[in-house]
């Protein structure tokens, strides 16, 4: 297996929060969680050619 890059991440209580429990639903870690969401959405971009959304650049408003 190929070795893993580390990048620093910084994420909003309420986000972190939010991956937290899903991930706890998926029975994944936190960080297993973001990797597995980036990858589908990697994958969703190589499979359409573009972005998943076109507003993928505006940040999300949470209401949480």
């Amino acid at each position: 297996m190929a070795e893993k890059k580390q990048i620093p991440l910084r994420l909003s209580e309420k986000l972190y929060a939010e991956i937290a429990a899903w991930a706890e639903d998926d029975f994944r870690s936190v960080n297993g969680q973001i990797e597995y969401l980036l990858t589908e959405c990697v994958r969703q971009r190589k499979k359409d050619g573009k972005y998943v959304s076109e507003t993928m650049d505006v940040p999300p408003e949470l209401e949480l």
